[in-house]
C-alpha cells in the first residue's frame, strides 16, 4: 500500500509542477515581449526583467488553481490509459483512498500558494509597481496603481509610495461639509517621522466663491491616520493583497464609514481560495473515474481547460453581481466551489 501511495503521490505531484512550470513559462515569455514594448527612459530592459522577477510570486498564486486541475488530469489521466488505476482498484484499494492519495500532493501546492500569496506576493507586487512608475515615470492612473484614498471630507492621490515610508507626487483635496472644494495641494515628497508625515516642497491653491490663490511652502507637517503600512496596502490591488492586510484595510475603511464592498469580496475570495482549487482538483479526480476515463490526454487537458475557466467566469460574474445586487459576497464566493464539490461527490459515487 506504502509503495502504491507513493507512486500515485509521485505521478500526480510532478504532473502538477510540470504543468505549473509550463504556465509560469509561457507568461513570463509573453509578458517579456510586453514590457519590453513599454520600454522607454529610465524604465530599460533591465528594469522591465526585474519587473517581471518581482512579478513572479503573484503569478505563481495566479495559477496555482489551473495548473493542480490540469495536472491532476493529466497524472491521473497517465494512470487510467495505462490501465493502471483498474489494477491498483482491483488490488483492493478503494476509490476514496485512490481520491485521498491524488489530493495529497495538491494539497501540497495549495499550501505552498497560501503562503505564497500571504506573505510573498503583496510585498514584491508592490515593489514591482512602484520600482516601474519611478523608473517609467507614470502616474498613478497610467501605471494602474490605486492610491486615492479619502479621510474625512479630504480626498489625496499618490503617484508612487515607497515601503520604507517615502510617498512621491501627493495631491490632497480638502472639501466643506457643503462639498465644494476649498483647498487643493501638491507635495515632490512625504517622509514618515513616526506618527506624522513631513511633507516637503507644497504648493498649496487656495479656492473661494470669487478667487484663488496659490502658497508655497519648503516644508509641512501632516497629521493623518494614513501610515505607511496602511498605504502599502492602498497601493496594491484588492486581488492582490494578503488576508491579513485586507481584514485590516476592511476595519479602516469602515471607522471611515466607507463602503468596503469590493475588499469584502476579496478577502473572501483570498480565504476561501485553497477550498476553491481543492473542490476543482476534486471534479478532475471524479472526472477521471467517470466520463474521462477512456479518452485521450490531450482531451482531458482540453476539458480541464474548458472546467478551469469556466469557474473563473463563473467566480468573476458572481463577485461583482454581489457589490451590485447587494447580496453577500461569502455567497458570491461558495456558490460555484460549493457546486464543485457536489458535482465531484456525486460523480465519484457513480463510479462507484
Amino acid at each position: 500500500m506504502r509503495k502504491i501511495n507513493r507512486y500515485i503521490y509521485t505521478v500526480v505531484f510532478s504532473s502538477i509542477g510540470l504543468t505549473l512550470i509550463v504556465f509560469m513559462s509561457l507568461d513570463f515569455i509573453f509578458g517579456l515581449i510586453n514590457q519590453l514594448d513599454a520600454v522607454k527612459g529610465n524604465y530599460t530592459a533591465l528594469e522591465a526583467l526585474i519587473y517581471l522577477i518581482l512579478t513572479l510570486p503573484r503569478r505563481l498564486y495566479t495559477f496555482m488553481p489551473f495548473s493542480c486541475l490540469i495536472g491532476c488530469l493529466a497524472g491521473l489521466g497517465i494512470l487510467a490509459s495505462s490501465s493502471e488505476l483498474v489494477i491498483i482498484r482491483a488490488a483492493g484499494v478503494s476509490t476514496a483512498r485512490i481520491v485521498w492519495m491524488s489530493l495529497r500532493p495538491a494539497l501540497v501546492f495549495i499550501f505552498l500558494a497560501l503562503i505564497v500569496g500571504e506573505y510573498v506576493s503583496p510585498y514584491t507586487e508592490q515593489l514591482a509597481i512602484n520600482r516601474k512608475a519611478i523608473a517609467s515615470g507614470e502616474s498613478v492612473k497610467t501605471s494602474q496603481q490605486q492610491t486615492w484614498n479619502r479621510e474625512a471630507n479630504e480626498f489625496m492621490h499618490f503617484d508612487a509610495v515607497l515601503p520604507n515610508g517615502v510617498i512621491y507626487g501627493v495631491s490632497r483635496y480638502q472639501f466643506n461639509d457643503e462639498h465644494k472644494l476649498v483647498t487643493a495641494s501638491h507635495t515632490n515628497q512625504a517622509i514618515y517621522q513616526g506618527g506624522y508625515w513631513q511633507e516637503e516642497d507644497i504648493a498649496i491653491t487656495h479656492l473661494d466663491a470669487n478667487s484663488s490663490s496659490i502658497e508655497r511652502l519648503s516644508s509641512r507637517r501632516w497629521d493623518t491616520k494614513l501610515t505607511p503600512e496602511l498605504l502599502n496596502i492602498i497601493v496594491v490591488d484588492a486581488k492582490d493583497l494578503s488576508i491579513r492586510n485586507l481584514h485590516y484595510y476592511i476595519n479602516y475603511l469602515k471607522s471611515q464609514n466607507i463602503k468596503s464592498d469590493d475588499y469584502s469580496l476579496s478577502f473572501w475570495q483570498k480565504l476561501l481560495e485553497p477550498l476553491a482549487t481543492a473542490s476543482l482538483v476534486l471534479i478532475a479526480i471524479s472526472f477521471i473515474f467517470g466520463p474521462l476515463r477512456s479518452v485521450t490526454t490531450g482531451q482531458r487537458i482540453f476539458i480541464g481547460v474548458i472546467l478551469g475557466v469556466v469557474f473563473e467566469i463563473v467566480q468573476r460574474l458572481l463577485g461583482p453581481s454581489s457589490l451590485v445586487f447587494g447580496f453577500s459576497p461569502l455567497f458570491a464566493v461558495l456558490l460555484p466551489i460549493l457546486f464543485c464539490i457536489g458535482l465531484g461527490i456525486y460523480l465519484l459515487r457513480r463510479a462507484g
